[in-house]
């Protein structure tokens, strides 16, 4: 049996902010296994664990895995990584919707350049809110509207509103350009006081990753899934099934994973939600890549953690 885990470090195309934490570059793990591989990578200010604790859980499982035994990971992103170095992926045949795009950054920036990052005018785009004044996040919707009438827009909060805070900013929306409101508080009764009372589609995220409760009202249209987060496959598939019995859509979502994550959340979505877009825009804030010119990951690329004999 081929067991390894190696440590990567990609550098973001511009400085990146997670929860108040500004970030330059992305840093993971990949595990083998056999030929399987899997991504293992916290994301910092989202992620419970540290890549330094995923990385010590890791190779304690690689260690059981060689003397035969079967490990248990604790850490969800050791669970999805393992996970997916041993999973027999189906063939996909189906193409999906085309990820839509991701806006992030200040909103007079994005003000001023709106044409570079939407030039090819999708219908659906997610912007990231609650990080900078309201005045400014609010121009910078109502421009987007304004010019692309056919665009919709999913907002993503981040749990970054108090509950009177999210109220006020849907009182300036028109709900009908609106896909969904994701997270727009840390708890699930504020999202629901706030969507009861303006009308408006709300999507859960972070609150499934958390653990919190939730329970379906008429406004929440989607449960939100990055399984970097969640954990292993089979409770991802348990959060696709309660979804499927509700009536609420899936979105499978990346969490700036490199191309070996992506390509297997696109072909998680494949499965779990075909007619669904997917959030998986994050490729393009990677200033390179893991995978080389077969589509596999590159030794060159990678720091060699553990490997057996």
């Amino acid at each position: 049996m081929t067991l390894a885990l190696y440590r990567y470090q990609l550098p973001f195309t511009q400085p990146l902010t997670f929860h108040g934490k500004v970030e330059v570059a992305r840093e993971g793990l990949l595990v083998r296994i056999d030929d399987g591989w899997g991504e293992i990578a916290p994301l910092p200010g989202f992620s419970r664990e540290s890549l330094a604790e995923a990385k010590s859980e890791s190779l304690a499982c690689l260690a059981q895995l060689a003397k035969g035994q079967t490990p248990a990971p604790a850490l969800p992103s050791v669970q999805f990584g393992f996970d997916c170095a041993r999973r027999v992926w189906p063939v996909q045949t189906a193409p999906l919707p085309e990820p839509y795009p991701l806006i992030q950054g200040a909103p007079q920036e994005l003000l001023k350049h709106w044409k570079n990052w939407l030039h090819h005018t999708p219908d659906k785009a997610k912007l990231k809110v609650a990080r900078y004044p309201m005045r400014d996040e609010l121009a910078l919707i109502r421009l987007l509207c304004d010019r692309l009438p056919n665009l919709k827009l999913v907002l993503d909060a981040n749990q970054g509103w108090t509950r009177e805070e999210a109220w006020t900013f849907c009182g300036h929306l028109e709900a009908n350009r609106i896909e969904y409101l994701e997270d727009l508080c840390a708890d699930f009764d504020d999202i629901a006081f706030v969507a009861e009372r303006t009308g408006m589609p709300v999507a859960i995220d972070e609150l499934l990753a958390q653990g919190k409760p939730w329970q379906p009202i008429p406004q929440l249209k989607a449960l939100v899934l990055k399984p970097t987060l969640l954990g292993s496959l089979a409770h991802c598939e348990a959060l696709v099934a309660r979804a499927r019995a509700l009536r609420l859509k899936v979105i499978v979502s990346s969490c700036f994973e490199s191309g070996v994550g992506l390509n297997q959340l696109f072909h998680l979505a494949g499965e779990w939600a075909p007619d669904q877009a997917p959030g998986l825009d994050t490729r393009r804030w990677l200033a390179s890549d893991l995978l080389g010119a077969d589509g596999q990951p590159d030794p060159a690329c990678l720091e060699t953690l553990y490997l057996s004999d």
